[in-house]
């Protein structure tokens, strides 16, 4: 198994700012009393594929409902690697939790953008059977799998990237 990879958290300041756009009724107190709560990606059992994202904070979600999450988390791989984001399987199958882009993609060049590459998670409670989900702060939510990707012959991509979502569409 090859190791190409390591979880970091954002600094403090990039988690509160973060953290503060996606809950604007919170305080920075609390910003950074949840950024000291935080905890690194990891896996649950040597055969898992997937490294838990946890919550770091507490959420309740009804059908139809939405959060996005400021995870305080960037991932550090080497080229030619992806880190992709799903749902927890659990809370996928049982409540139709879904992340809005469908599946996030981690560039490695993300980890080097000017908000840190901060992972954010977007995530929906789809469920069509009426069920609510609560996740506890500290809980799983999503899990991230690392992949290695190839490029065509004929590429010439030289752009820099800095930024997130939307930063890398083509002008």
């Amino acid at each position: 198994m090859r190791r190409i990879a390591k979880f970091h958290k954002v600094s403090e300041e990039q988690f509160a700012e973060g953290f503060l756009d996606c809950f604007a009724d919170r305080s920075e107190a609390e910003a950074k009393e949840v950024y000291n709560t935080l905890k690194l990606p990891r896996r649950a059992t040597a055969g898992s594929a997937g490294y838990d994202f946890f919550s770091p904070v507490d959420f309740e979600l009804k059908p139809g409902e939405s959060i996005k999450i400021p995870t305080g988390i960037r991932a550090e791989m080497e080229n030619d690697w992806v880190l992709k984001l799903y749902p927890r399987s659990g809370l996928g199958f049982k409540f139709r939790l879904q992340l809005n882009n469908t599946v996030g993609i981690i560039d490695s060049d993300y980890f080097y953008s000017d908000n840190e590459g901060h992972i954010f998670i977007k995530i929906t409670n789809d469920s069509n059977e009426g069920k609510t989900v609560q996740v506890q702060a500290g809980t799983g939510f999503a899990q991230g799998i690392f992949l290695e990707y190839g490029i065509t012959v004929d590429d010439d991509a030289t752009a820099v990237r800095n930024g997130g979502f939307g930063s890398t569409t083509g002008k």
